[in-house]
């Protein structure tokens, strides 16, 4: 199939509206065969669940052509059981992984002129979602569920290079303990807003979230889990039940202990011991890393090692190493990449 006129060295992390995507209905207790579509827009009832009470969530994953002509999916098997413990939480019927992955594997198949070349530097975004899209009126779950999923093309997350970034410690909290910290629900990415605007104003790129019952533990920022460097080579990252689950850093996690042989460790972190760390990143799957130059206390500003200029050694390395599997330059663990086409 021929591909789209597009500059696709040109993109940038932007939504681009492709020509079908998937949508299925859930009602009186089942849901539908599902079919893909060619209207972006959905209508549904003004009293949603959706709408009123926030019953909402997603995913996000990429869709890669690898140096050998493939396209595949990284590791979606794991955005769609994310995604059927969210839905759980939310009282929200669950996507099934099969279901999942027969809509990925449609969706893509049906919008190939849209998935960028190799070496081109962009990719096919994915977006899943569901909603409640049933009328309800009292506080209770929707009686009727919509799950869609579209893709989008998009270039690099940092269309000028990869610069570390500098954070400041929030004074808010981003999820409460036993609270949806560990789930992909809308609700918790509306809530980050708030801070995350009040840390660019301050000059920040990001917040660094502390778990809401000591205020002493690093958990993550509004949309990314944390990955640090300790001075003997160790990849740390944070542990806590309220941290969502990144598929991006456990991959990180696996390749640094398993394909690089470096020592690991996931256990609380404590924010004095951040002056300790030699290097750290944000892990998601929009940027993979984003290196950190600086994070800001009430102490005062604390510089890592590493720079304000480039990646840190180590995270470099772990960078190179992952978006290599992603795109078929190194050998991936089995299951990791999922074919499409």
């Amino acid at each position: 199939m021929d591909k789209k006129n597009i500059d696709w060295a040109s993109l940038n992390f932007t939504y681009i509206p492709t020509d079908y995507r998937y949508v299925s209905v859930y009602r009186d207790g089942a849901w539908d065969e599902g079919a893909l579509i060619t209207d972006p827009n959905v209508s549904i009832n003004e009293c949603a669940g959706a709408l009123q009470y926030a019953q909402t969530c997603f995913e996000g994953l990429k869709v890669y052509t690898t140096s050998d002509g493939r396209i595949v999916a990284f590791r979606p098997d794991l955005n769609a059981q994310r995604m059927i413990v969210t839905a759980e939480r939310l009282l929200m019927p669950p996507v099934s992984q099969e279901r999942f992955l027969d809509a990925l594997t449609k969706l893509v198949r049906a919008n190939l002129a849209y998935v960028p070349p190799f070496g081109s530097g962009a990719t096919l975004y994915i977006r899943p979602f569901l909603i409640g899209s049933g009328p309800i009126i009292g506080v209770a779950p929707s009686p009727e569920y919509t799950f869609r999923m579209f893709c989008s093309p998009v270039g690099p997350y940092f269309k000028d290079g990869i610069k570390p970034l500098r954070l400041q410690v929030s004074s808010y909290d981003r999820a409460a303990p036993k609270g949806t910290g560990h789930i992909k629900a809308g609700l918790n990415y509306a809530m980050s807003l708030f801070a995350g605007n009040e840390a660019k104003k301050n000059g920040f790129s990001e917040n660094v979230f502390l778990d809401a019952a000591t205020n002493t533990f690093v958990e993550e920022t509004g949309g990314a889990n944390f990955i640090f460097v300790t001075k003997d080579g160790t990849v740390v990252t944070p542990k806590s039940p309220s941290i969502l689950p990144s598929i991006t850093r456990r991959s990180l996690m696996y390749v640094a202990k398993e394909l690089l042989g470096m020592k690991t460790e996931e256990r609380p972190i404590p924010l004095k011991e951040i002056s300790s760390f030699t290097e750290g990143g944000l892990c998601g799957t929009a940027a993979v890393i984003s290196p950190i130059g600086s994070i800001t206390t009430q102490e005062g500003e604390i510089f890592l090692p590493s720079g304000m200029e480039e990646m840190g050694p180590v995270t470099r390395m772990l960078y190179e190493t992952l978006t290599g599997i992603q795109m078929g330059t190194i050998g991936a663990p089995e299951g990791w990449l999922y074919p499409i086409a």
